[in-house]
């Protein structure tokens, strides 16, 4: 599937829409209308190396897909390497690029790269699906950060929890 840009212009300054991106832990708030049980991968769950798996309900095809923060430019630019379909064979690129002027303007470039002629196949007709709900979320994610509310966060399972009492 080909590369499919969005574009948005968020008003609030270029370094908290970077952090706001580049937290997984937030991801759940702005794109759980397309991405369920949604599991953070790796602590911390924000910068260069930051992963997280979910659930897509894409048609037949994709089921889980898998988010990876490969590079992060701070200010400027986040990558994300992804998999997934079937096996997690399909690989998947996501690029979030931010310009700061009056508005931070942020692009958001996603493709797939179906290696197996299987998956070409099955690619066929779902840019549209995934253009609908990218730019869902790119709204929801401007909501969230204009409004300036605290969005629900996603755990690491596992993860170290505070003392509870003395042990002797």
């Amino acid at each position: 599937m080909g590369p499919i840009t969005l574009t948005t212009s968020v008003d609030a300054p270029r370094k908290r829409v970077f952090e706001f991106i580049s937290d997984l832990g937030t991801r759940p708030a702005w794109i759980d209308h397309f991405a369920r049980d949604y599991r953070l991968e790796r602590i911390p769950p924000a910068g260069q190396g930051a992963a997280a798996r979910f659930r897509v309900d894409a048609p037949a095809g994709v089921k889980y897909m898998e988010t990876v923060i490969a590079e992060a430019t701070p200010l400027h630019r986040i990558v994300e390497h992804c998999r997934g379909g079937r096996l997690d064979r399909l690989p998947m690129r996501l690029v979030w690029e931010l310009r700061e002027g009056p508005t931070t303007k942020v692009s958001m470039t996603f493709w797939t790269e179906p290696g197996n002629p299987i998956d070409r196949v099955r690619e066929l007709g779902r840019t549209r699906w995934w253009r609908r709900r990218w730019a869902r979320a790119l709204r929801r994610m401007r909501e969230l950060i204009e409004t300036g509310a605290e969005p629900p966060r996603a755990g690491v399972a596992g993860e170290d929890r505070p003392p509870t009492g003395i042990v002797a």
